[in-house]
């Protein structure tokens, strides 16, 4: 089917208005009309070629909620008019030992991302994102959205908030333990609303000392400026787990410093760079540096049904297709509170 979507032709151009063609419905497949599509970071490196892996044209987007349109002649799970979200997956081989076990985002053959990834459906052309009108997917990709909850707001849901559910959850993040948060962006927010709600005693590690007032309005008991030494001195060895959401280069050691004996520091950012650990920053405390992908397509349809049930969403700001490109230089900036969410609507115009 002709679609209208927004794509980067270089890794030097703006994003513009560019038609492409979506698969015909396979069986088991779901047509989604597209209502609000989120703006990862990741979407911007991809558009820009940042991680030298990109095949242009690139449609983005990975946070996609929408209405199911049409559906396949096998599929049981969806009906025309459910409210539908896809995130960062679109496939897999669904036969390794990941896959079984539920971890479609660690396939061991890799999975099909939902951009710039090659579509086994398509003879390997490569998929289009969420910056577009409609999408097709497989039912087993796609998630159930709460009629309860707002859509937009629940888009980036599917990235940024199974991105940091997935690790909280894995390490048993609950009531009893202290729990730190590094950076406020799209990631860390979404870390701190959902260490507050597993109970857990949570703490922001911010650069920004404007940033104090709203991280405890959105769930932190404490906020630490970390660049403030006496302050962070005042929080070592005292952390049961440490989530790190930020994908800008930084001192990894002086946050493996404020674990408690056996504590879990999990880097879910992706800096560019790599980060020198220092060997006693792990052999004293017999402390544990990790790491953590998104989450298996149960576990992220798990994290909707949580937020549905306790009401949480992300923090975001509309915007219309048309305003991708400055969006994307404000995203450098580190200026949105905090994701942006595309009203999709915008694209018919």
């Amino acid at each position: 089917m002709a679609t209208k979507t927004f794509a980067a032709q270089t890794a030097t151009s703006p994003l513009a208005p560019f038609a492409i063609e979506r698969r015909e419905l396979l069986p088991t497949d779901v047509a989604i009309n597209i209502e609000f599509c989120g703006v990862c970071h990741s979407d911007l490196h991809q558009a820009r070629n940042d991680w030298k892996g990109s095949s242009y044209p690139i449609v983005p987007g990975h946070e996609i909620v929408g209405r199911v349109s049409a559906v396949g002649t096998g599929v049981k799970k969806f009906k025309t008019g459910d409210l539908v979200a896809v995130g960062c997956m679109v496939d897999s081989c669904r036969t390794c030992a990941s896959c079984t076990r539920g971890l479609e985002q660690y396939c061991e053959k890799s999975c099909t991302y939902t951009y710039n990834s090659p579509d086994k459906n398509t003879a390997g052309k490569m998929t289009y994102g969420g910056y577009s009108e409609n999408v097709v997917v497989d039912e087993a990709f796609t998630l159930k959205l709460s009629e309860k909850v707002d859509a937009a707001s629940s888009a980036p849901l599917v990235c940024a908030g199974i991105t940091t559910y997935s690790p909280l959850r894995h390490w048993k993040v609950g009531p009893g333990m202290k729990v730190g948060i590094v950076g406020l962006g799209g990631l860390g927010h979404m870390g701190v609303k959902f260490a507050k709600a597993f109970g857990a005693h949570v703490v922001l590690f911010t650069t920004s000392a404007s940033k104090t007032e709203d991280g405890k309005r959105l769930g932190a008991h404490e906020v630490v400026v970390s660049k403030d030494a006496a302050a962070m001195a005042k929080q070592t060895a005292s952390f049961d787990f440490i989530l790190d959401t930020v994908s800008a280069d930084h001192d990894i050691n002086a946050y493996l410093a404020l674990l408690k004996l056996d504590g879990t520091l999990v880097l879910v950012g992706a800096p560019e760079n790599p980060l020198p650990v220092a060997a006693f920053s792990l052999l004293a405390s017999r402390r544990s540096f990790a790491g953590s992908g998104i989450g298996g397509i149960a576990e992220t349809q798990e994290m909707l049904d949580f937020c549905a049930e306790k009401g949480i969403t992300c923090d975001v700001e509309m915007i219309r297709i048309d305003q991708i490109n400055e969006a994307y230089e404000r995203l450098l900036k580190g200026d949105v509170k905090y994701r942006f969410v595309i009203d999709m609507a915008s694209l018919k115009a």
